[in-house]
């Protein structure tokens, strides 16, 4: 797809639709009102009989415009126009990027860019949100489909997105940048998420982050084996992936695109490709979906890809603690002591409570190896943050409020939130144990706190802040997939960042 920035009236674009909106109560936009009169009232008239009323996400196509340029109009309902704001705003992009997605034509004007979105006045912002949601809505996942399967093709090969004025094509054409950038990541992480676990292993993300490398010239990919791992006393981890025949691996990117003496941001990732809970079985009811559990692997790939292919002149380092988590007759067992690369003991009371242990080592060797401005890690940690915030938010924990808020704050602007949770000293009673330093489990009551004061331990010199991500990186049912959050987030963060150096 080829995403163009223009500026220019609605009623001379040359193209096979031209995208305008109406808001409730049949008030046409102003881009509306000029096609309306070019058209000698065809809009009025539609609006008239009733067949668009301006409700938040109807739409309505217009076909056989005679004396116009464009062959079709498609009109977008907005809602109330007081109440326009970002959430509006996006559920408009995506019911047009719907009919986009199955009519005929190659090219269209978008001018739902043009509109005024309460709380954001910034022309890049629309562009880079409405990109981000079309690429969503346009997204399939086939690599898995058979021979026999007819492949999705899309007719529309170019889209432009319009702005007012002249001088808003600058923050337009850097909205399509990173917009695009973002997008590709999105992509890769849903690529690797909705691959099944027969196919995406640890070595497969080894293979993975060695394949980014070759792809983007300046990430380094460094792959630690087993063996290695337990040079470096990596216990915690090896003990989850001991139940597995895919041995673990250990992942890490370096994207040294800054100043040599800044601090780097250091993300880091969950990647159990595959977790039956081990000894303490998961019930059997949508098991399949533990493919998902990946992740926060999967949006450390996906941020550094964006990073990457945006040119930000920053230092990011991606870390990935990869492995499975299945039982065997050689699989770690509640109530055994494992030691971390840390030296903390650890008993296990759950060894579904396994990504904790992998991140465990991967924040030690974090903390040993880099001198980090902020590490971020992110995981599909815990049930316990979806019944606290459902599918809408990540859950936030940190020891540091501004990146706390910084991070929340990314979210916000590009519609991949997430919630601020209490990380008080008072949780940490809830880990202890009689036989070894800590619990790997603090029991079912505040289950996403107990997690998130479990990885403090192993963060406390860091400036340091942790998404459980449990009720966002995947979408159940009918639309059971991949949803690529919080590469959105984790990107909107690199780029605020970079621009504030």
């Amino acid at each position: 797809m080829e995403y163009l920035v223009k500026s220019g009236s609605p009623e001379k674009q040359r193209v096979g639709c031209v995208i305008v909106g109406i808001f409730d109560r049949r008030k046409p936009s102003t881009q509306a009102e000029s096609l309306d009169e070019a058209s000698g009232g065809l809009i009025a008239s539609v609006m008239r009989r009733g067949d668009m009323d301006g409700k938040l996400g109807q739409t309505t196509l217009l076909h056989g415009l005679d004396h116009m340029f464009c062959d079709r109009i498609l009109l977008v309902g907005c809602g109330k126009e007081r109440d326009f704001n970002v959430r509006s705003y996006q559920k408009a992009c995506r019911a047009a990027a719907a009919e986009l997605d199955v009519m005929g034509g190659v090219d269209a004007a978008c001018y739902l860019t043009e509109l005024n979105v309460r709380g954001r006045d910034d022309f890049g912002w629309s562009v880079k949100q409405a990109l981000l949601t079309f690429e969503d809505v346009f997204y399939r996942f086939e690599a898995c489909k058979g021979s026999k399967h007819e492949r999705y093709t899309r007719k529309l090969s170019r889209l432009t997105f319009q702005v007012p004025r002249r001088s808003d094509l600058p923050a337009a054409e850097r909205g399509v940048t990173e917009g695009v950038a973002t997008a590709n990541g999105v992509k890769f992480a849903k690529d690797l998420g909705n691959m099944p676990g027969n196919i995406c292993t640890p070595s497969y993300l080894a293979d993975q982050a060695t394949a980014l490398s070759e792809r983007e010239s300046q990430i380094k990919t460094t792959v630690l084996d087993e063996a290695q791992m337990a040079e470096l006393g990596m216990g915690a981890l090896l003990g989850v992936s001991q139940g597995s025949s895919q041995p673990a691996k250990f992942i890490v990117m370096e994207y040294m695109a800054g100043a040599k003496a800044d601090k780097p941001t250091v993300l880091v990732g969950k990647g159990v490709t595959f977790d039956a809970g081990g000894i303490s079985l998961k019930p059997g009811a949508a098991m399949d979906e533990m493919k998902y559990d990946m992740g926060g692997a999967a949006s450390v790939f996906g941020a550094m890809q964006a990073a990457a292919e945006m040119g930000l002149t920053t230092n990011l380092v991606g870390v990935v603690a990869a492995t499975e988590n299945l039982p065997d007759g050689n699989a770690f067992k509640p109530g055994d002591i494992l030691t971390s690369m840390s030296g903390q003991t650890i008993e296990i009371l759950n060894t579904d409570a396994e990504g904790r242990l992998a991140l465990a080592d991967a924040l030690t060797y974090v903390e040993h190896n880099y001198d980090a401005d902020a590490v971020i890690d992110m995981a599909t940690l815990t049930g316990a943050a979806v019944v606290a915030l459902g599918h809408h938010a990540a859950a936030l924990y940190g020891n540091n409020s501004p990146l706390r808020r910084a991070l929340r704050d990314a979210g916000d602007v590009v519609g991949d939130r997430a919630w601020p949770m209490p990380l008080w000293e008072d949780y940490q009673t809830d880990l202890e144990s009689n036989f070894a330093d800590m619990a790997n489990v603090g029991g079912r009551a505040g289950g996403s706190i107990t997690a998130a004061s479990f990885l403090h331990r192993f963060a406390r010199k860091m400036r340091w802040a942790h998404l459980d991500i449990a009720g966002v990186a995947w979408k159940s049912g009918k639309d059971k997939g991949a949803t690529g959050r919080p590469v959105g987030l984790l990107t909107q963060y690199l780029v605020d960042r970079t621009d504030s150096e």
